[in-house]
């Protein structure tokens, strides 16, 4: 199955949170964390992670927190999630893997490859500015509880 891990989800809501912000201002990671119920340090892990690929930039002081190291027009899915998992793959092997006992044999590696290609380029395409453009969910209601009286 292929599923993002927790970093990358919280890394991508990080960035969308730094893309909406009027004039680029400033975010910490204990603001981005409690507002969407991150623990704080795993958020500060994968904040300092993004500034480390070039993503992101970070400002001591009062006035300090991150901001977005380009424009979100110019931040693609793929750099945020490369960023937090490295390079995405599909199937165990790599191109050069020739240790793996299929390797000569294998009839599903190359066409994995072009499936992880494809992968690769779906995510290059989708910005971060366009998942800023999607509108936040509606909270939605709890139902009551209903409680006997009995």
């Amino acid at each position: 199955m292929l599923r993002l891990s927790k970093k990358a989800d919280y890394a991508l809501i990080a960035m969308k949170h730094l893309a909406l912000r009027p004039d680029q201002a400033a975010s910490s990671a204990r603001e981005i964390a409690e507002q969407y119920d991150i623990p704080v340090e795993l958020m500060a892990k994968v904040l300092q992670r993004l500034v480390r690929r070039g993503l992101l930039t970070s400002h001591q002081g009062t006035r300090g927190g991150y901001h977005l190291a380009r424009v979100p027009e110019a931040i693609s899915v793929a750099d945020v999630i490369q960023a937090i998992e490295g390079p995405v793959t599909v199937t165990a092997c790599s191109v050069d893997d020739e240790r793996c006992d299929q390797y000569a044999k294998c009839n599903v590696r190359d066409p994995l490859w072009r499936v992880r290609a494809r992968i690769l380029s779906a995510l290059g395409e989708c910005t971060v500015a366009e998942l800023a453009s999607d509108p936040p969910p509606v909270p939605t209601a709890r139902p009551a509880v209903l409680r006997s009286s009995a």
